[in-house]
């Protein structure tokens, strides 16, 4: 299953502006919080959350909450998916990609479920 989402850098920031640390925990685990130190950056978390719900096909909702999935980094840098998040939803594998350029963010998710075929 694959999901993708894109957001304008901007907005997270405006976001941010207005309701300051708050807005980063509505969305964000302090885990999460502590990763992140630009804008860019939290734009693309929130583009992974959002790919990664569209991935499900649930979307961000009732079902699957901003703050079910969590995003931590290997030594690399390289995003992923908390082993809590993947057994939540009964993912067997996942992979993410973040990038962010001209003022935008954008995310790709994969996973593989545990009862897919």
């Amino acid at each position: 299953m694959i999901g993708i989402d894109i957001v304008e850098i901007k907005r997270i920031e405006n976001m941010i502006e207005k309701f300051g640390q708050k807005a980063l925990e509505r969305f964000l685990t302090p885990k999460e919080i502590s990763l992140l130190s630009s804008s860019a950056s939290i734009a693309g978390y929130w583009a992974a959350k959002e790919a990664f719900s569209k991935a499900l096909g649930s979307g961000i909702g009732e079902e699957c909450s901003f703050l079910d999935i969590e995003i931590l980094k290997t030594p690399k840098n390289k995003p992923y998916f908390s082993e809590k998040t993947l057994q939540k939803f009964n993912i067997k594998a996942a992979d993410l990609s973040i990038s962010h350029d001209g003022g935008f963010a954008i995310a790709a998710v994969i996973i593989l479920k545990e009862n897919m075929i």
